[in-house]
């Protein structure tokens, strides 16, 4: 590969005439190098100076018209957010520097260092290539750990010796992980085994920084493949047990149930065909996560869940809370979709009434899609008889929702009468009364003997309010 090549946008021209004016070193490195050799588009470019990250960077920026520089200087990083040729990029400047770690802290003790000093600190090796970008060297490559090699042959190794790379800086097992899965690469043998024997390093290291490896993890194209290597290297057990309490058959008699770990991991799969929604690929994770909990065998029936979806629900917040997640509107959305995954299923085993396709409507609201989806998600039976029959009885209830909801509107629904309306009405004060009459003519409307608007819900009312012994205002 002629790298001189890959270096036609101007920002590396620039970036190295402007090196050089400076007298300094510069080198592109790491992500965007690793990328180009697997042909994957990048807009985000790290360069490694040997000399001032911040000073070359601002220099940089005035190239630049509208450009934005920002720096850290603690950090000895600074940044240039440009747009060039109607694309936006972010450059990233930092000094070459060497590393030395703490043993109870991943925050490194920085020195200025040498473009080999600085690739020694580099995670792994596919991370460690660099390309020269001044005049007398533009293009060369220096990949002293053949990560090249490593990229053809498809394998995650470290730089220096694993245990001590891992040991230094935890985040790195997790990330190994992750670039595993996202690569679709193997982590090499001894590094793996190094990665094992330090994990519960892992808990020196930010929850915040963990979860949003994690993240990836799951936007990945497979992200089973990332969980597999997080149970096996035994750092899953540390970060989220309640997915490791998912593993495992247990057997009485003849009766087995299904390994609960895999299914779960190939739900999340299927969702990920489907779908770049995070927190449906959150809801897929975690839909059966009180199946451990509620687990029963009786006799003759063989092994039940009853409950799981109720229990799995209550359990969101708690892991959202503890894996510092977003604790609103998306912790709302997966408590949700835990909590209504069988109704959809339930529908398809017994008879599909209008009045339960209404219920699932207007607890669902704007999610019923996302629930169909996981519910779809939710077969992975080897049955292929089995399977097609459940994606056949699920398209029927798809299409009564479509039905119900064109006639009743029934999508994030609020009944016609308020409880401010039933309050004027009786002139009665905020009470247990108004929540009954509103519940009423709720479950009146749902199970189709009330038609879904003001006049008839008004009647209905003074009707309930009057058998409850309640006096309209115009009948005083």
């Amino acid at each position: 590969m002629n790298l001189k090549d890959k270096l036609q946008n101007k920002i590396f021209s620039i970036v190295g005439q402007t090196a050089d004016f400076h007298e300094v070193e510069v080198f592109v490195i790491g992500g965007w190098v690793r990328d180009i050799f697997l042909n994957r588009a990048s807009d985000d470019i790290d360069f490694a100076v040997h000399g001032s990250g911040i000073e070359l960077a601002k220099n940089v920026s005035k190239k630049f018209k509208g450009s934005k520089f920002s720096f850290f200087k603690n950090f000895g990083t600074a940044m240039v957010s440009a747009k060039i040729d109607g694309k936006e990029y972010k450059l990233e400047f930092v000094g070459t520097r060497k590393e030395s770690y703490r043993r109870n802290s991943r925050k490194p003790i920085v020195e200025d260092g040498s473009i080999a000093d600085d690739q020694n600190r580099r995670d792994f090796t596919i991370n460690a290539l660099a390309i020269n970008l001044n005049s007398n060297h533009f293009g060369e490559l220096i990949d002293p750990f053949n990560g090249i090699k490593d990229i053809e042959n498809k394998i995650i190794r470290t730089p220096l010796e694993p245990a001590i790379t891992f040991s230094d800086d935890p985040l790195r097992m997790v990330r190994a992980i992750r670039f595993a899965c996202q690569l679709n690469f193997e982590i090499e043998e001894n590094t793996f085994e190094a990665l094992k024997s330090q994990n519960s390093r892992i808990e020196i290291v930010s929850q915040e920084r963990i979860t949003d490896e994690i993240n990836k993890i799951l936007m990945s194209k497979k992200p089973s493949k990332g969980f597999i290597l997080l149970e096996k290297s035994g750092i899953l057990k540390k970060i989220l047990p309640e997915l490791t309490e998912l593993k495992g058959v247990e057997t009485i008699g003849k009766d087995s149930h299904k390994d609960n770990f895999y299914h779960t991991l190939q739900v999340v799969d299927n969702i990920s065909e489907h779908t770049e929604n995070l927190w449906l690929r959150w809801a897929a994770l975690l839909h059966d996560i009180a199946k451990p909990a509620t687990k029963k065998y009786i006799k003759k029936v063989g092994w039940t869940f009853h409950g799981h979806e109720f229990f799995g629900a209550k359990m969101v917040p708690k892991i959202f809370l503890k894996m510092k997640l977003p604790s609103h509107e998306e912790m709302h959305y997966v408590e949700k979709l835990v909590n209504l995954h069988l109704r959809p299923i339930s529908l398809v085993e017994d008879k599909v009434t209008d009045s339960a396709v209404r219920r699932l409507l207007f607890e669902a609201g704007n999610d019923i899609d996302d629930l169909m989806t996981l519910c779809h998600a939710d077969i992975t039976s080897k049955n292929e008889k089995k399977v097609n029959k459940f994606h056949k009885n699920f398209e029927i209830v798809k299409q009564k929702l479509i039905e119900i909801e064109e006639h009743d509107k029934l999508r994030n629904w609020q009944p016609p009468i308020s409880g401010e309306i039933i309050i004027d009405t009786f002139n009665i004060r905020p009470s247990k009364e108004v929540g009954d009459i509103k519940n009423h003519i709720r479950e009146a409307i749902l199970d189709g003997k009330l038609e879904n608007d003001f006049n008839s819900a008004y009647q209905f009312m003074l009707k309930i309010g009057n058998e409850m012994g309640l006096i309209a205002k115009k009948e005083k």
